[in-house]
């Protein structure tokens, strides 16, 4: 059978290597560009070229700002920034929008300016304009595709940034190619009217960049305040769903998803029963982790439980949540229903080195608690038991006159099949403890196993009042260890 494959994330440093490799290509194809597009506006006096310039100018910061910030986003969790460095890649592209909606505004501005007062209208044509547009085309073209593979595969919000930057920067240069070639038709057919085409583009340009700069924008911002992405809320459903499914799980208080560059989060509230054991409760948000894990690979998941109460709890299980709220011990809990009202009888342990006005001070706290969450409960009689507070070192009795009485008391009973396993120790205090093993057969029901195991030690202990302790532990005759 072949062995499942399981796909390893790269290591840091390979995500950081192919982001910085992806983020120099951008400056070094910026930085020629924007060098070809100044000569070339400077050269023919053309706003649609200058405001192109502008623009790779702009690429240009843009690719040097990413370059710096996939450097630093890489950097471990630390303890100022316990979340990782993600996001400075969302600030990156947050201040690349900025830069790009500085560079409208010029553009704007110096085209309303020419199409208003006809200011620097004639332009000096020749095929270099175009052939540096083409180039800057081609340039923008490869430098968007590699930007764009590598965004994905790393899941880097600044490299994505420059790729969506760079794609609008080839609607930009066409436009202002459109631009040029009106003019050069203008002014072969000696049409004023075309002059106006290369400011016009310009405004092209500048739209087109204000469409960017909000998309991008609205983006980061998001990401900086931590909006969840629509694709997260759809996820988000379906972990609801799938949380709810998880035996012991009663309510999906909270579930909060965002992300940070590559990385998502989760925080989540579950309202798990509160009858469950510390152990159980683990168990459950060790499957809500992984089921969140499953959807969104490689996320961070903190899992907060909120005890709950089930509508299906007992009377039994109310008393002894309230015990366990409190963090005290309580066993053999026996309810009776008596007068309208319920009778509770319990027994309570309490450290042997307790005074008896605290413990009953306990004990009050207690009774009113189990009052207030079981309401119906009319009396309540609590039996105090200390417990041991220090390990003791008995030494062994002999016992074999201790064990043939037992076996004698444990005749009297039928459905006892043995006794095995006694234990006879005597503590430092002098006092005699037991513990045994008694064979019952399988089908016995708990409640009389109980009963009969109650009986069998209140027989023995009658007859001998030196044991001041007496545990019995009942098995099935299946399962007998002797």
């Amino acid at each position: 059978m072949d062995e499942p494959v399981i796909n390893q994330p790269a290591p840091p440093s390979q995500h950081s290597s192919a982001k910085s490799s992806a983020a120099l290509f951008s400056i070094v194809a910026a930085t020629a560009v924007t060098l070809l597009k100044v000569i070339t506006g400077i050269l023919t006096g053309s706003l649609g070229m200058l405001s192109e310039a502008a623009h790779s100018g702009i690429d240009l910061i843009a690719a040097a700002i990413t370059f710096i910030s996939v450097q630093l986003s890489d950097r471990p969790a630390d303890e100022d920034h316990n979340y990782g460095h993600a996001k400075i890649e969302s600030l990156s592209a947050f201040i690349e929008s900025g830069l790009m909606l500085a560079s409208c505004v010029w553009i704007i501005y110096e085209a309303v300016h020419r199409i208003l007062f006809h200011n620097h209208l004639a332009l000096t044509l020749s095929v270099w304009p175009f052939a540096v547009l083409v180039l800057s085309i081609v340039v923008d073209f490869t430098r968007s595709r590699t930007l764009r593979r590598v965004a994905r595969e790393q899941q880097s919000e600044a490299l994505a940034a420059d790729a969506l930057h760079f794609s609008t920067d080839i609607w930009s240069s066409i436009a202002v190619i459109i631009g040029l070639t009106a003019t050069w038709i203008g002014e072969r057919l000696h049409t004023p009217g075309l002059q106006l085409a290369d400011p016009i583009a310009a405004l092209a340009v500048a739209i087109i960049i204000l469409r960017v700069c909000w998309s991008l924008a609205r983006r980061t911002i998001d990401t900086l305040t931590d909006a969840t992405p629509p694709e997260l809320r759809q996820q988000r459903l379906q972990l609801m769903h799938d949380l709810h499914t998880i035996d012991g799980v009663l309510a999906v208080h909270s579930l909060r998803l965002r992300r940070a560059g590559p990385n998502t989060f989760a925080d989540l509230t579950l309202g798990i029963n509160r009858t469950l054991t510390f152990q159980r409760s683990e168990q459950i948000t060790a499957q809500a982790t992984s089921a969140i894990q499953g959807l969104l690979p490689g996320a961070d998941v903190v899992v907060h439980s909120v005890p709950t109460a089930d509508t299906s709890e007992s009377i039994f299980d109310r008393v002894r949540a309230v015990a366990a709220r409190l963090n005290l011990a309580t066993h053999d809990v026996l309810v009776h229903r008596y007068n309208g009202g319920l009778h509770v009888e319990q027994h309570l342990e309490v450290d042997e080195s307790m005074p008896l006005r605290d413990a009953h001070d306990l004990v009050t706290l207690l009774e009113s608690e189990m009052r207030r969450e079981v309401p119906q409960i009319a009396t309540i009689v609590t039996h105090i038991e200390s417990q041991p507070a220090t390990i003791e070192h008995p030494a062994a009795l002999e016992a074999t006159r201790i064990e043939e009485d037992l076996r004698r008391a444990a005749a009297a009973f039928p459905e006892v099949l043995d006794i095995h396993e006694v234990v006879v120790t005597s503590p430092s205090s002098g006092d005699i403890q037991i513990t045994l093993h008694c064979t019952l057969p399988d089908d016995l029901p708990m409640s009389r196993v109980h009963k009969v195991i109650s009986e069998l030690e209140s027989t023995f202990r009658a007859t001998h009042p030196d044991v001041t302790r007496l545990l019995i532990h009942p098995e099935p005759a299946t399962d007998n260890r002797r």
